[in-house]
């Protein structure tokens, strides 16, 4: 699917180095966006960037720690060195650790903070100046559906997810009126590396419902990111729940 209105933007999207984030820079970048790549592994953000290159689109790849103030300091120095001003924001990056409360690591619940919602917040004030600049503007959250549904042993990366969902409705009221469109993404089943470590029950029971419900590609989610991104700049599709039709 083409959108022509992503021509000639500038759009940062972390968790950029496989899955979800990936393919939304794929997406983003098929379709005229010059795409900056955040994400912690190099070689692998590299890749990615390599084939959008190769594809004929515009990349650029940074490898950045999130959970960093210099490192998202020094991606956006980056960023603004060879693109200039980004008018596209997609946070995507995440960690989901599902443990028993009782028994789970609060190492483990840091992480998912630390990534989650402060990770997001210090790219999000990263870039806020240049999405408020004058202009049209976009800024994506990735949140999940299970920010506001029970699923077992989920129920702190649910509330890191609660959190966005929750800061891109109030972003919305914030920046709604400097151009800044703010549009909340919450999957549901959807292909990424966030399954790949989970192991026992808890990957038997994603097996099992998977089996049930069945699961997007990231190519789909993406094309969702792409689509709501491209509307007309009076056009906010503030909130979007994207599941495969067989889950509910």
């Amino acid at each position: 699917m083409t959108y022509e209105n992503l021509a000639g933007r500038t759009a940062v999207v972390t968790g950029a180095a496989s899955g979800i984030g990936a393919a939304i820079a794929y997406a983003l970048a098929a379709n005229g966006a010059r795409v900056a790549l955040l994400a912690r592994r190099a070689d692998r953000v590299g890749e990615v960037a390599a084939k959008i290159e190769a594809n004929g689109g515009q990349a650029l790849a940074v490898a950045t720690d999130i959970t960093s103030d210099a490192s998202v300091a020094a991606a956006v120095e980056a960023i603004h060195a060879t693109f200039g001003r980004v008018d596209l924001v997609v946070n995507n990056a995440g960690v989901m650790i599902p443990e028993d409360i009782s028994t789970a690591s609060f190492d483990d619940w840091q992480k998912m903070i630390d990534t989650n919602v402060t990770g997001l917040l210090r790219v999000l004030r990263a870039f806020t100046p240049d999405l408020a600049a004058e202009g049209h503007a976009d800024l994506v959250n990735i949140s999940s559906i299970g920010a506001h549904e029970y699923f077992k042993d989920y129920a702190v990366y649910g509330a890191t997810k609660a959190a966005v969902t929750y800061l891109s409705k109030s972003l919305r009221a914030e920046l709604g009126p400097k151009g800044v469109r703010v549009t909340n993404i919450e999957p549901g089943l959807v292909q990424s590396e966030l399954r790949d470590n989970i192991t026992g029950e808890a990957s038997e029971f994603l097996d099992n419902w998977i089996a049930q419900a069945g699961i997007l590609a990231a190519e789909e989610l993406a094309d969702v990111v792409a689509y709501a991104t491209s509307r007309p700049a009076n056009v906010n599709l503030r909130q979007i729940v994207a599941l495969p039709t067989t889950q509910y």
